[in-house]
């Protein structure tokens, strides 16, 4: 299997090439780096590839499809056909629907991080009708600074970093957030979430919340049957897991840090609470479930083998 990475030198682009320039089933086509911006090397790059990744800013990913020929598999890193109809979504463990679309499909867009985290929690209450479609949905999110991009990077690594840039910085705060439309989409809900996302001080890993005051519902539903759903909807899932129910006693006492799973491709789900007012979490990488990691197991899947290879 012949592969080209499309934005090789960001940051998703090289957590991809890392996961798979080990293996033995992957051949990786590398474009010289004074070609990386040259329109007719790349198409010829893709024409050569049996898969090409697009991890590109949205405009030039929506660019770059048109240099592919039919043949040429695309999984798509960016925003850009995330809830494009035409794509298949990149996010297996949601449904079996989605993991044979996935493996059917050339043209595959590989979800949002902070998407994977709040869809991990979301599709299942509203699939499950624990959650009806128009509840008015919440989320809030830490992140490490890694999926900020280059420049952002730069400032936070660089020896001249503003103090404030030690703080959490809260941001899009307009409720206008590039992954809002496939939050909404994907989880089935009706009207679009709040979502308030905060970068941190650290390099990778997220927290995704979602907080569910159950005296809004019409129906009662409890923490232990949340929990029980979520466990019976990833049963057998490889790459995402559902915690136990944790004793009250033992939630006084729990912290649960953004950056536990930096640098792994699993997610984990946490619900945290009572009866009333329970705090759903998911916790992964955003660099790995979040990224390159769901990218490298869309590959998997399209090519017909198992799907945490390269990635456990």
């Amino acid at each position: 299997m012949k592969v080209y990475v499309d934005g090789q030198a960001g940051t998703t682009g090289l957590k991809i090439i890392d996961r798979l320039e080990q293996r033995t089933d992957v051949t990786l086509l590398k474009i010289a780096d004074e070609d990386r911006h040259d329109p007719v090397r790349r198409a010829e790059m893709m024409a050569e590839s049996d898969v090409t990744f697009l991890c590109l800013p949205d405009d030039a990913a929506r660019e770059a499809v048109t240099l592919a020929d039919e043949e040429t598999k695309l999984i798509d890193a960016s925003t850009a056909h995330r809830t494009d109809p035409a794509w298949a979504y990149g996010f297996p463990e949601l449904s079996e629907e989605f993991r044979q679309k996935i493996a059917s499909s050339s043209r595959v867009a590989v979800p949002g991080c902070y998407a994977s985290g709040f869809l991990s929690l979301l599709y299942p209450m509203v699939k499950h009708a624990l959650l009806p479609a128009d509840f008015p949905v919440f989320a809030y999110a830490t992140s490490g600074y890694s999926g900020a991009g280059k420049n952002a990077i730069a400032v936070y690594e660089g020896n001249d970093k503003p103090e404030e840039y030690s703080s959490p910085r809260q941001y899009a705060l307009s409720q206008q957030h590039k992954h809002l439309p496939e939050m909404q989409l994907f989880s089935g809900l009706t009207y679009p979430p709040m979502f308030n996302p905060i970068v941190c001080d650290y390099y990778s890993g997220m927290v995704v919340s979602v907080p569910v005051q159950t005296r809004m519902l019409d129906r009662r539903i409890t923490l232990r049957q949340v929990n029980e759903t979520l466990q019976a909807h990833y049963e057998g899932a490889k790459l995402v897991t559902v915690n136990p129910l944790m004793p009250p006693e033992e939630q006084k006492g729990f912290f649960l840090a953004s950056n536990t799973l930096s640098g792994q491709n699993k997610l984990e789900i946490f619900t945290f609470g009572n009866d009333e007012q329970m705090l759903l979490c998911a916790r992964l990488d955003n660099l790995g479930k979040g990224a390159s990691g769901a990218a490298v197991q869309c590959l998997n899947i399209m090519m017909g083998i198992e799907e945490t290879t390269g990635l456990l």
